[in-house]
């Protein structure tokens, strides 16, 4: 019989789940673990108080900074400012080529000095934003002179085919040059700008 005893009492004892939960204990140490696995998890984000601030500043860089194309600060007043001349110019030169439309093959001489009005003026302004760092015309101001050379040219002249290629390879590179021209003229106002206005 004591052989028995010990035997029975040497048998390591397996713990029952009624006997480790008493009243006012802690839960038992497995039940934690799947507890937590039956959570969602949800993804851990820390939002600094500077990321908002950066993120601002970027947009304003990018949008209206230094190289933003976005108007930025007053518009630069001409030269006869308060007289709105390249307002009016634009206003009468459109008149003028509606006219000239309206009126036929009569009224070509009217088109050509409508659209030229309009093109004066609006490349005035456009030429005063862009040098003051107001606002880009970049591509605009780049590309007028390149076609305007070449249309001349070919008008005028009517030169052969071949040279007419040589003369369009020509006027891209102008493009290319007064655009990188422009740009940095455009970001050296910009930045004075941007300086200015704190």
């Amino acid at each position: 019989m004591a052989n028995r005893n010990r035997g029975r009492r040497g048998r390591p004892r397996k713990r029952r789940p009624a006997a480790a939960r008493t009243a006012g204990g802690p839960p038992p140490a497995s039940a934690e673990p799947a507890a937590a696995e039956q959570q969602p998890k949800r993804p851990r984000t820390r939002h600094s108080g500077s990321e908002r601030p950066r993120s601002r500043r970027a947009a304003q860089r990018d949008g209206r900074g230094l190289t933003g194309t976005l108007a930025l600060g007053e518009r630069p007043q001409a030269p006869w400012h308060p007289l709105p001349l390249s307002e009016l110019l634009i206003l009468i030169g459109a008149i003028a080529t509606v006219v000239g439309f309206l009126r036929g093959e009569s009224g070509l001489p009217l088109v050509f000095a409508g659209v030229g009005a309009v093109l004066i003026g609006t490349v005035e302004v456009t030429v005063r934003e862009h040098l003051s760092g107001y606002r880009a015309h970049t591509l605009m101001l780049a590309l007028l002179p390149a076609i305007a050379l070449y249309t001349g040219v070919v008008f005028v002249a009517r030169p052969p085919l071949a040279l007419n290629l040589v003369l369009l390879a020509v006027a891209v590179l102008l493009a290319v040059f007064l655009f990188k021209a422009l740009r940095a003229r455009f970001l050296d106002a910009r930045r004075k700008r941007v300086l200015r206005g704190g």
